[in-house]
This record gives C-alpha cells, sequence and structure tokens, in this order.
C-alpha cells in the first residue's frame, strides 16, 4: 500500500557497511523513500548487480522491484539525504538530496565500497517545494549513458536499475514518473566541501576532509602533509577526466559544481549528449542559453569548479593563510597544464602517435580546425582514420584534408611501431558506436511513448563493445540525416 511504511528485507546479497553516517549528523539527514504506488521494473543491470555481490535473479523480481521503488529498505541500509550546496550556472545556493536517497554503502566480495542512491524517491528537507521525484525517460537516458561510458573506460557512475512508479510527475506536461537506482563510487562533490565551508565548524571541515582522503585517496593518508597533496590529486583526476569527455565528444551540459565527484567520476546525467558534427561551441542544453558548458568551454569550466574547491579547504593547506592562498593559487594554476598533458595523451592515441614531437599539438590542432571547418563528424572521423587507408568520400577528397594526412603518414613513418601495431591502438582509442543522439531518442520515445522497452535493451547491448565493429552493431554507427534543427535536451528530471 502507499501509505505503508518500508518493511525490512534480510537476503540478496546486501552487505551495507555505512561510513557516512558517521560524519557529523549536519551532513546528512535520516530519512526514508517515499513509497510509490505501483512500482515496475524497466531496466535491470545484472552484471552490474553480481560485481556488488548483489544476487541478480532474486533482484530481478519483486524483490528488486520493492528495493528499487523504494517501498523496502534492505538490510543493513541507513537511508540519508546528503547536504550539499554549489555553484549553479556560477550562483551559490543551498541545495541538497532534494529528490534522492542514499541507501547505504555496499561493499563487493572484492572489498570496494560503493553508493546505492535512489534518484527520485520522493521529498527531502532539500527539497526546495520540488515534488521529490523524476521522470521516466530522464532516468532511462541516464541508464544508457552511463552505461554507454562504463563501457568507453571513462569513470563514472552507473545505473543499477530504473523502476516506473505507476505515478505522474507534473513538468511542463504531466509525465511517467520513474526512480533510478545509481551506482556510485561516493556522492561526495565540490558542493559538499562548499555546503560544510559555509555551514560548518572547522572541525567539520577537517572531518570531511580526513573522511575524503581515507575513502578515495588512501594512498595520502600517512602523508606529511596530506591536505596540499590531495588538492593535487583532485586536480590530477579531473584533468584526466576531462581530457577523456573531450577525447570522445561527450558534452555534460550541466558542469556546475555539485555536479563534480570528488572521487573523480561522471556523475549526473541530465541534458548531456554526444557531439555529432565537431564545433567547440557545440551545446545541447536548452537552459545553457550563453554556452557556459559547451565542448569547448569544459576544461575552463573544471578549473573554475575546482578553484571554488580550493577556497573551501585552504584553511587546511597552511596555517598562515597567506601561504595556504599561494599553494591553491598555484594548485589551481596547474590544472590547465594537467589538462593539456592528458588531452594529449587521448588525442596521441586517437591518432596512432607512440612518439613525441615538437609540434604535435599543433598536428592535432590542425585536423580538429580542418573537422570544424568542414563540419565533419567527430565519431566517425576518427575511426574512419583508424581503417588503415585513406578514406572514401568526396569530404577526404579536400586539399586541406589530404595535405594533413600526407604529414600523418610521414609522421607515422617516424616512428618503430608498425601499421599493425599502429592501428589497432587506434581502433582500442576510437570507438565504432556511441550513443547517437537520434538514436538514444528514438529509444526513449519507444519506451515512454510506446511502452517498447525493446529498443532501449537493443541500444545498451550495442554500447557494450563500442570498441569493436561488428554486422550487429553497423546501424547503430550511421551518421545521423540532417534535419537543419539543433539538437536540444532538457533536464526535465
Amino acid at each position: 500500500m502507499l501509505n505503508e511504511a518500508p518493511s525490512t528485507i534480510t537476503d540478496a546479497g546486501w552487505n551495507f557497511n555505512n561510513t557516512y553516517t558517521r560524519l557529523p549528523q549536519s551532513f546528512y539527514t535520516r530519512l526514508d523513500p517515499v513509497p510509490v504506488r505501483e512500482p515496475r521494473m524497466v531496466f535491470f543491470n545484472p552484471t552490474l548487480a553480481e560485481s556488488l555481490g548483489l544476487q541478480q535473479e532474486a533482484l530481478k523480481g519483486e524483490l528488486g522491484i520493492s528495493v528499487f521503488g523504494g517501498n523496502r529498505i534492505p538490510k543493513g541500509a541507513e537511508p540519508i539525504a546528503q547536504a550539499y550546496a554549489g555553484h549553479q550556472f556560477g550562483y551559490f545556493t543551498m541545495l541538497g538530496d532534494g529528490r534522492a536517497i542514499l541507501l547505504g554503502e555496499q561493499l563487493t566480495p572484492e572489498g570496494q565500497r560503493y553508493d546505492l542512491q535512489l534518484k527520485g524517491s520522493g521529498q527531502t528537507p532539500f527539497s526546495r517545494r520540488g515534488d521529490g521525484r523524476a521522470a521516466l525517460a530522464p532516468m532511462l537516458r541516464e541508464a544508457i549513458i552511463s552505461e554507454a561510458m562504463a563501457a568507453l573506460g571513462v569513470p563514472t557512475t552507473r545505473s543499477l536499475a530504473v523502476v516506473a512508479t505507476g505515478e505522474q510527475v507534473v513538468r511542463e506536461t504531466m509525465l511517467p514518473g520513474a526512480i533510478l537506482t545509481r551506482v556510485a563510487a561516493s556522492h561526495i562533490r565540490v558542493g559538499t566541501f562548499e555546503y560544510v565551508a559555509t555551514w560548518g565548524k572547522p572541525e567539520d571541515l577537517k572531518a570531511l576532509v580526513d573522511y575524503t582522503i581515507e575513502r578515495h585517496y588512501p594512498e595520502l593518508v600517512n602523508m606529511d602533509k596530506p591536505y596540499p597533496a590531495f588538492l593535487k590529486a583532485v586536480m590530477e583526476r579531473q584533468a584526466a577526466l576531462i581530457a577523456q569527455w573531450q577525447s570522445i565528444g561527450f558534452i555534460h551540459g550541466v558542469m556546475n559544481t555539485d555536479n563534480m565527484a570528488i572521487s573523480g567520476e561522471t556523475i549526473d546525467y541530465g541534458p548531456c549528449a554526444f557531439m555529432d558534427t565537431y564545433d567547440p561551441a557545440t551545446v545541447f542544453s536548452s537552459i545553457d542559453v550563453k554556452g557556459r558548458y559547451a565542448y569547448g568551454n569544459q576544461p575552463v569550466m573544471a578549473q573554475w569548479n575546482l578553484a571554488r574547491f580550493t577556497e573551501t579547504i585552504l584553511p587546511l593547506l597552511h596555517s598562515d593563510s597567506k601561504k595556504a592562498l599561494e599553494l591553491g593559487k598555484e594548485a589551481v594554476d596547474d590544472f590547465s597544464e594537467l589538462f593539456q598533458n592528458q588531452w594529449l595523451i587521448a588525442m596521441k592515441a586517437k591518432l596512432g602517435l607512440f612518439t613525441e614531437e615538437a609540434d604535435d599539438r599543433t598536428f592535432i590542432e590542425d585536423l580538429l580546425n580542418w573537422m570544424h571547418r568542414n563540419q565533419a563528424d567527430f565519431t566517425h572521423t576518427f575511426r574512419t582514420l583508424s581503417g588503415e587507408g585513406l578514406p572514401e568520400g568526396v569530404l577526404y577528397q579536400e586539399t586541406g584534408f589530404q595535405d594533413w594526412y600526407a604529414r600523418w603518414q610521414a609522421r607515422l613513418k617516424r616512428q618503430p611501431q608498425s601499421r599493425d601495431e599502429v592501428f589497432d591502438w587506434m581502433r582500442r582509442h576510437n570507438p565504432f558506436v556511441i550513443p547517437r543522439n537520434y538514436k538514444v531518442e528514438k529509444a526513449l520515445e519507444a519506451a515512454v511513448q510506446q511502452g517498447d522497452f525493446s529498443v532501449m535493451y537493443k541500444l545498451i547491448d550495442a554500447l557494450k563493445a563500442p570498441y569493436l565493429e561488428s554486422l550487429e552493431t553497423k546501424s547503430y554507427a550511421l551518421l545521423p540525416e540532417s534535419t537543419g534543427i539543433p539538437y536540444k535536451t532538457f533536464c526535465g528530471t
């Protein structure tokens, strides 16, 4: 029944070992998810469940539906809504889990720790007049894209299940509701630090930093100066993450500080999408009217977010405030070089460049500039270059490309690797299949409008091995037909 208190489940492989609830009480509110009327499983990830030590057969049926729908609480769970703040499009505000409940931390058979969170699980003290619910389409989008990112080798939160609630949510129109079960290394964000630094006590900030180091950067625990090392390590992980985004044409869409995970994972797949035609100014999010989070701005905005993070931990960097500021500024300034180095590594791999030459960066940028001028598809161009021979098609007969291609062939001859090694390496770093926007939209339309989830499942299956070319996945690699209408995404949760 809708108003029944959640009951307790004792099996299915739950192995909760909750540590976040040992932090100061102000960091969270203990709260159960709000039960829903008619939960129905529409997506389940058995492989992920098994890796978490969960019994997939037990969770495919009513047992899983009741938990992932928020109607029952697993044994050992300690449901909480986490408090955090954030800069949203540059403006600071108090936030928190307004539509999410963290069930607890599942320990895998290998001893790894993962948050299990229900997204769309009802109102919390942080809902800010919202209904605390989520719509079906955005939850399915997150399931598709997050699983695609995992298959592409990008650090990311994962999607364990999506349950349709049998209830409607009011957005611009009435939409079917859903709850996503998200799996994350943790949900500690830049915004978590902003919240504690703004409203917490000095000892609260130290407790959060020490906890985060122990959980995500344990190699720093016994260092003489762990806090500056922690700041540097966070910078390095974020630089590597954003470089991976750029290398596959991924656009997050809403890089607010509350959507930057300290673990270095990609989190929150709201208005995200993959770029087709290469253009650094590409924006998909309907609310990003000024292009703050455009593809080409993502490295800059990551650095801006990390500057906000640095500000929160200044008191721990050094007892002298002036020295602390110098250390913080140095770390933020270093981010640009960290990113550029990671970007160069990723892009050289896409072009089969194993050795270093002085003009490598310019050489890569020359190709990107040609792609921009000629409206070439980002993913398709790099994958086509991985085919060993001169690419076919009118586009590649253009003089600018022919000149660049000749330079590339000469560059490859100057390194010791064989052509087989080069092109094998390229095919490992240039996906054949990505979640093309038009394919994602077709899957969501079939699921939401027609109740047909088979299109989504087939798409997810095709995305499981993105670097392998096969007859089964060939149709998913086809370029979209030009409509002349810019593609737009919406948060819509």
